[in-house]
């Protein structure tokens, strides 16, 4: 088969044959929108593989959206370069672009069964009558809807509809699949049960997927690489851990982690390690090496579950517990350092093990956890 643009294995999945992509799906190079003075995407560039999960995240407003639409075709670009595959689609209506598109409304026709609103791409394509019965009964089997195909709309649960809407994408085998946030009109419990289900069938497909979402967790559960986004520029795109881990701005560390930012200047370089030394305390705080000069102003960055409570005088730093809110396995702590009236320090530990309100501790932190960034890169 050669549906994804190259001929590829295949893997078996519900007894049922699928091809495994590989190479190229998409690129997209200095895509930029705007509306009036308002720049909505700005020089937006990325590759993305066959077979990859990217996610694109931000804040409403961020440019994630447009970017979605414009790949889509159901924006135009201002200027820049779509390509799927090896084709140039920057200028093709949405329908001669061949992508698939689960948006967050399931747009399910009422009148229609389940197995007709699956059927429906595939009979505008003028596919023969027993190719779609056949190619629709692989792919509600592969969503776990075998069942359900006499049914219509208004008989299923958000969840199952939700599942419909993604066989209708996944029915004529698309290079790609374009999703906007469509686990967003679902409850917590149900949108976790359905981020593993797509993720599963991603992954047992090899299927192409670009997902937007505001939710941070969501991204990380699903993406194989992640694009945060922020007032139209792609601040970074990276694996979930890099991102968590090794954020190159303080806006990512903060958004994708809520991140505690404690301003102080570079003390000295060891080998291994960049010593700070923090305003508010004076105390001093080991990060991993960031090759920056003494003297350099700095925002140190730790995320909350990063940081333990330890004995008062132990810690780079000691204050007093202010509010300790149970939360099933975790404690979210605040602790109000001592030498100054900065923002609560956020700890979240393991529920048993965290401290309670009022109880005076030292904070401690692995090196490898803390990031620093230069105070000239704002936040």
């Amino acid at each position: 088969m050669a549906e994804f643009g190259v001929v590829t294995p295949s893997v078996e999945v519900a007894g049922v044959k699928q091809p495994t992509a590989t190479g190229k799906a998409l690129s997209v190079v200095a895509l930029r929108k705007t509306y009036g003075d308002v720049v909505a995407v700005d020089e937006a560039s990325m590759e993305i593989a066959a077979g990859e999960f990217v996610t694109f995240l931000g804040a409403s407003g961020s440019g994630k959206t447009t970017t979605l639409m414009m790949i889509a075709g159901f924006c135009e670009p201002d200027s820049g370069t779509i390509t799927v595959g090896d084709r140039d689609v920057t200028k093709l209506a949405p329908q001669k672009r061949n992508l698939g598109f689960v948006f967050q409304q399931y747009l399910l026709f009422p009148h229609m069964t389940v197995s007709e609103n699956v059927a429906f791409p595939l009979t505008l394509r003028g596919v023969p009558k027993d190719e779609i019965r056949r190619r629709v009964g692989e792919t509600l089997e592969i969503a776990g809807l075998s069942g359900f195909g006499s049914r219509r709309p208004r008989e299923l649960s958000g969840g199952q509809q939700q599942r419909v809407a993604l066989c209708r994408a996944l029915v004529y085998r698309p290079p790609v699949i374009l999703m906007d946030e469509p686990l967003g009109a679902l409850d917590k419990k149900l949108r976790d049960q359905l981020q593993i289900e797509i993720k599963t069938i991603q992954q047992e497909l090899g299927l192409t997927v670009i997902y937007v979402t505001h939710d941070q967790e969501e991204a990380l559960v699903l993406s194989d690489r992640i694009a945060v986004m922020r007032n139209g520029l792609i601040e970074q795109f990276d694996t979930p851990r890099e991102l968590f881990e090794r954020p190159r701005t303080p806006f990512v560390a903060d958004f994708l982690g809520a991140a505690n930012f404690l301003p102080g200047r570079v003390l000295q370089n060891t080998d291994a390690h960049t010593v700070v030394r923090l305003d508010q305390s004076g105390g001093l705080l080991k990060a991993r090496r960031h090759d920056l000069a003494s003297g350099t102003p700095v925002k140190v960055a730790v995320q909350p579950g990063r940081l333990r409570a330890c004995a008062p005088d132990d810690g780079f730093c000691t204050g007093t517990v202010e509010i300790a809110t149970y939360v099933g396995t975790l404690v979210r702590a605040g602790v109000r350092i001592d030498g100054g009236d900065a923002p609560l320090l956020r700890l979240e530990v393991p529920a048993g093990r965290g401290p309670v309100t009022g109880e005076r501790v030292g904070i401690t932190v692995d090196p490898e956890d803390v990031n620093l960034f230069p105070t000239e890169q704002g936040g």
